[in-house]
């Protein structure tokens, strides 16, 4: 392949992208990724923060004794991987609605990369 029709590649290939970029389909994409990883990341540093802050400001609450020698601290520990563990099962679900709709962004884009190059 020669050194132009390799810059050509890249010119078409950066036009798609920037295609891509600028598209509406897209813009919504990103929106509906914001609107669940911006609250599942609030929500996940609220958790890791809330620890430190029981323990710190109140200590006396945290190392109150629930059942046994088990605080409130521990349980508040605990309750973190499950957190976090929620958070990456709920992400397992919504991805595949991601990935769903950057399928049809692609082949959209593809389908228009045929149309503009005249159906090759």
């Amino acid at each position: 392949m020669s050194k132009s029709s390799r810059n050509e590649l890249a010119s078409d290939n950066d036009k798609d992208w920037n295609a891509i970029a600028n598209s509406k389909a897209f813009k919504d994409l990103i929106a509906i990724k914001k609107a669940f990883i911006v609250p599942a990341f609030v929500i996940f540093l609220l958790n890791y923060l809330g620890l430190a802050v029981l323990v710190g400001y109140a200590p006396k609450l945290a190392s109150t004794r629930v059942i046994g020698t088990v605080t409130i601290a521990y349980l508040f520990a605990l309750f973190q991987f499950a957190v976090g563990w929620l958070i990456a099962a709920l992400y397992l679900f919504v991805a595949a609605r991601f990935d769903a709709l950057t399928v049809d962004i692609l082949a959209d884009t593809i389908a228009q990369s045929g149309e503009r190059h005249g159906g090759e």
